[in-house]
């Protein structure tokens, strides 16, 4: 997602510790690599032997920019960084890929080699991230020794299904890199939002015309995907109802995909119940077709077409009235009297917070990757924030939401 800001420089100055086994996977440890040291992280690479087989050092020296560790007694790189300092200067240990031997070993306490040994030093957050063959993966052995590990505390970070390298096809496949990054990033936030549900809509909404045209609008959806991206980095279960856009759902977030008004209404109502905290981002139409065309109109027919509309609900309205104790933010966009329609909104819709945002002006409009808001509170604050980057703005609202829930 595009317009990463202040909120996101949580890898900045980390060091991490990426463990490389062996493995086909290998090449994709390098990819991501490139993404935890462009995202401001310390990369210290330790590789397996076997590692050295599919990829050589020199690779990830080159976009580490270290010198990469593998001997477990190499003097040099003892005198420098060795598997002691190693072990306690790490924020976090990254196995990735992460092979059967390599779990299998540290679940038994064995440490024969740089990696094995330097885990078994580190009081550091462990995180897996295995690749393998399906029938390994589904082995009851291997499966106990990722169930030992997990009640040590250790993340596991469970691969795709898919086609795999052996040409078999099954649960083993490596994580993209960028799903990797992600936990990365979630592991090492500030978790202020645990035990919070937050439930998050984003996107336009769409009615049809007919079978191939419809009523929408410009929403792109990425203030509400940033939202619910943050939040789950931040430690909320996260659920985001989403009307039609170009966006890859945040990882780790519960998916909810709708078209219409009416299709979000019913998932936002449905979802409220498990939800502590809602906004709603989502750009939904206030109109619809009275009675949709069954067929595709045609030109001549369309000629001096009226189209007879009907509203759709107010979902924010039917939110407020059954908030309960739930925080509820809302958002207005709006082209004239900002303030006193925002103002208008949090006090007819029972809000909390309602974020504000005049889309003539330049970088707050819809399909920007930048946002410009006010946010009104419910207790009279009113705070306006600068151009910045929509997941910047994200992170301040979630400020707001999780100071309300501390209170």
């Amino acid at each position: 997602m595009s317009g990463r800001g202040e909120d996101l420089d949580v890898l900045q100055g980390k060091k991490i510790v990426l463990g490389v086994c062996g493995g086909i996977a290998v090449y994709k440890a390098v990819e991501l690599l490139r993404l935890l040291t462009r995202a401001g992280a310390e990369v210290f690479v330790v590789m397996t032997e076997n590692a050295k087989q599919f990829v050589t050092p020199l690779t990830f020296q080159t976009l580490s920019r270290r010198p990469v560790h593998g001997e477990l007694f190499d003097l040099i790189s003892e005198r420098d960084i060795g598997h002691i300092s190693l072990a306690e200067r790490a924020d976090l240990f990254v196995i990735a890929p992460a092979t059967a031997n390599l779990i299998g070993k540290v679940a038994s306490g064995i440490a024969d080699d740089l990696l094995s040994t330097t885990l078994m030093a580190t009081r550091a957050p462990i995180l897996f991230a295995p690749a393998m063959n399906v029938n390994m993966w589904e082995n009851p052995i291997f499966q106990g020794n990722l169930q030992k590990l997990g009640a040590l505390g250790c993340r596991i970070l469970e691969p795709d299904t898919g086609p795999l390298a052996c040409g078999a096809e099954g649960k083993g496949k490596f994580p993209a890199p960028q799903r990797i990054f992600e936990e990365i990033e979630g592991l090492l936030h500030d978790r202020d939002l645990v035990g919070e549900t937050v439930l998050v809509s984003a996107g336009p909404t769409v009615e049809k015309i007919d079978p191939v045209r419809f009523i929408g609008n410009f929403s792109s959806g990425r203030m509400g995907y940033a939202l619910a991206r943050i939040a789950r980095l931040r430690g909320a279960r996260t659920i985001l109802v989403s009307g039609p856009t170009c966006l890859r759902p945040p990882a780790g977030v519960e998916f909810v995909p709708v078209t219409s008004a009416e299709e979000m209404r019913r998932a936002m109502l449905d979802r409220l119940v498990e939800a502590s905290v809602v906004i709603m981002a989502a750009a939904v139409a206030d109109y619809r077709m009275a009675e949709p065309f069954p067929q595709k109109l045609k030109k001549g027919e369309a000629e001096g077409l009226a189209l007879r509309l009907e509203r759709t609900a107010d979902i924010l309205a039917e939110v407020g009235k059954q908030k309960g104790g739930r925080f509820v933010v809302g958002f207005a966009a709006e082209s004239e009297n900002l303030l006193e329609n925002a103002r208008r909104k949090l006090v007819a819709k029972n809000l909390d917070l309602v974020a504000a945002n005049d889309i003539n002006q330049p970088g707050a409009g819809f399909g920007a990757d930048t946002n410009i808001i006010t946010l009104l509170s419910a207790d009279g604050g009113c705070e306006t924030l600068p151009c910045l980057p929509k997941e910047t703005v994200a992170g301040r609202i979630l400020d707001r939401v999780a100071a309300a829930r501390r209170r």
